[in-house]
């Protein structure tokens, strides 16, 4: 008992010995470690950990420019930017994206169906980037937000310049609008070109010379604390702004057309015969701009989508329409030019038109007929036989060929898009267009209906207006336009655009053109004209030329009853018109979808625009 009693020393004192080793071994190496990492943290890496200690303190942040304005021809403005606070979201900033998204949503900041779309927009841009989600915030806005601020790291309010448009729905196919930058926006564009830019030109003048509106992005440096929030500016290179643009167009006279249009779906396009500037550019029904600025909910965008009058359809520059009878002063001067007919040449109209050897009957739209006529009735009455029997001695190819020298189913080239060429239809036309089907030639009949602006022919409100300003100008042609001049805000130099003339409409002799022209004066004018109720107090001379298209065809022996077909079935009312008769300084171009009567509905609006430009117009 005694011996199991005494203690091995010895041993013992060995056991402590090696784990005293042991524990020295451990802490020698951890302690070599630490010294190594030390020395890798300040010696080998310190540049590197400097420059990323520096960029936790400071950033770099876009500097936006400011969007150009947006003027018409007299100063009044059309486009500009307001002050404005807004909800910024910096992705790396935030913890967790979708309940950021769902929680704003929850605080009735965004709407129900916005997290979603905003998370998948956020995603396709750079983390670092501050993304927009609640633009335009009102009063009440700012302060809910402001006091939830803390839970909510990452999101910001800031204070931005955003785009209106103070006519609203006037003028907005010429304008377009902007809109939130999306991917496929960063696609076709430079992404560093747009940093800190949240919108971008989507449609016509905003989208055909954003380069021209959207200006050069500045930069700064600035000071922020651990949470990210700046504290204070460094320094910075301030963006410089984008130019202004002076349209054509007048607003004043603008508004007459759109307002002579409402409740009704159409266009109108008046051109300045001198120059092609486009002084009106109406389609109707149009949209406010402004609505998509703080971006439309998919419910909303959808609504205007299916709305069945196509308020988003550019009918002024992509709406194709048979010209019916506006095109016989140039179908007239064609005959002159073949040789085919001379202006005192008379011709019997007894109400319908038959081709040789054939029965087939082309009606006129008076019934009993209009008896003895020259050129000069006939384009002032309207007559559609003299037209039926003066297109089928032209011919399809030669008629094509005159209709086409005047811009018809050709892009005019304006400076927005996108442009419906349109069709001016011909025998090799014809051939390609059907190539899938046997023995498409064409026929005689063909040629009589596109006499009288009918058939395959289809044109532009915009064609339209410019072939009326061809015809004003006695062939002179220019390239339509929207934009007047540029203005670099830096400087204050305005840019004025020379028009562009293009390949004019040669006469044989200037008596051809006073043929076609006296028959449009008469128009209006004469005691028996189509349009002749416009020449009630009217303070200067006018030539115009009404036309009403079919919108479907009418059988042999049926009888067109307006009274049985649905409204949108009913006949295209279209007017051109130009004034003064001696110099004309403005030319115009009337469509009224379903309208019935081109003299009785699309004249008038005609001479309300004429009326409104005119008066407005400063003084030769």
């Amino acid at each position: 008992m005694a011996q199991n009693q005494i203690k091995e020393h010895w041993r013992e004192q060995q056991i402590f010995l090696t784990r005293i080793v042991i524990c020295s071994v451990v802490v020698a190496i951890l302690t070599a470690v630490v010294l190594t990492r030390l020395s890798i943290l300040q010696l080998v890496k310190a540049d590197y950990y400097a420059a990323q200690s520096q960029g936790n303190r400071i950033r770099v942040q876009p500097l936006p420019p400011n969007r150009g304005l947006i003027y018409d021809r007299n100063g009044k403005i059309l486009a500009e930017n307001i002050p404005s606070y807004q909800l910024e979201l910096t992705p790396e900033q935030v913890p967790d994206l979708d309940d950021t998204l769902a929680r704003l949503a929850t605080e009735h900041l965004l709407d129900a169906e916005t997290p979603a779309l905003a998370a998948e927009q956020i995603r396709s841009k750079r983390r670092f980037d501050s993304i927009p989600v609640l633009q335009r915030m009102t009063d009440d806005e700012v302060a809910r937000f402001a006091v939830m601020r803390p839970f909510f790291p990452g999101v910001e309010i800031r204070a931005r310049l955003t785009r209106r448009y103070p006519y609203g729905t006037f003028g907005s196919h010429a304008l377009g609008y902007v809109g939130g930058i999306s991917a496929a926006d960063l696609k076709a564009v430079d992404p560093a070109a747009y940093a800190g830019s949240t919108h971008i030109g989507k449609a016509s003048i905003e989208r055909s010379y954003e380069p021209e509106l959207h200006g050069i992005v500045g930069h700064q440096n600035v000071q922020v604390n651990v949470h990210g929030r700046m504290m204070q500016v460094l320094d910075s290179e301030l963006s410089t702004p984008g130019k202004d643009l002076f349209l054509s167009i007048d607003i004043d006279a603008q508004i007459v057309a759109e307002t002579a249009l409402e409740g009704k779906r159409g266009a109108v396009v008046a051109i300045d015969p001198a120059s092609g500037e486009i002084l009106v550019f109406a389609s109707v029904p149009g949209f406010d701009p402004n609505r998509f600025i703080t971006g439309l909910s998919n419910k909303e965008y959808q609504e205007l989508q299916n709305d069945p009058d196509q308020p988003l359809f550019n009918r002024a520059l992509q709406g194709k329409y048979p010209p019916g009878s506006t095109i016989k002063p140039i179908v007239a001067l064609a005959g002159l030019e073949k040789n085919v007919i001379s202006p005192t040449d008379r011709r019997y109209c007894r109400g319908f038109y038959t081709l040789p050897g054939q029965s087939h009957r082309y009606r006129d739209w008076k019934k009993e007929g209009h008896g003895s006529i020259n050129m000069h009735d006939a384009i002032s009455q309207s007559c559609d036989t003299y037209f039926y029997d003066l297109a089928s001695k032209i011919g399809i190819d030669a008629l094509s060929e005159t209709l086409k020298s005047f811009g018809l189913g050709i892009e005019t080239g304006v400076d927005i898009r996108p442009e419906s060429p349109g069709l001016v239809p011909s025998r090799d036309w014809k051939r390609k267009a059907f190539s899938s089907r046997a023995n498409q030639v064409w026929f005689p009949g063909e040629t009589v209906i596109t006499g009288i602006g009918q058939g395959y022919l289809l044109v532009t409100p915009l064609q339209l207006a410019s072939a009326a300003a061809t015809i004003a100008s006695r062939g002179i042609r220019y390239k339509p336009s929207l934009v007047h001049g540029v203005r670099d805000p830096a400087t204050g130099i305005t840019e004025l655009r020379n028009p562009e003339q293009l390949a004019p409409v040669v006469a044989s002799s200037d008596d051809n053109w006073n043929s076609i022209i006296d028959g449009m004066r008469g128009v209006i004018s004469d005691p028996r004209g189509t349009a002749r109720a416009l020449n009630v107090n009217a303070p200067y001379p006018m030539a115009g030329k009404s036309g009403t298209a079919q919108v479907f065809t009418v059988a042999q022996n049926a009888k067109y009853n307006e009274a049985e077909i649905s409204e949108r079935m009913r006949d295209h009312a279209l007017f051109i018109a130009f004034a003064p008769l001696d110099k004309p300084g403005i030319a115009v171009a009337v469509l009224v979808e379903n309208g019935k009567s081109g003299s009785g509905v699309a004249g008038p609006i005609a001479r309300k625009v004429i009326d409104a430009y005119l008066g407005s117009a400063p003084q030769q």
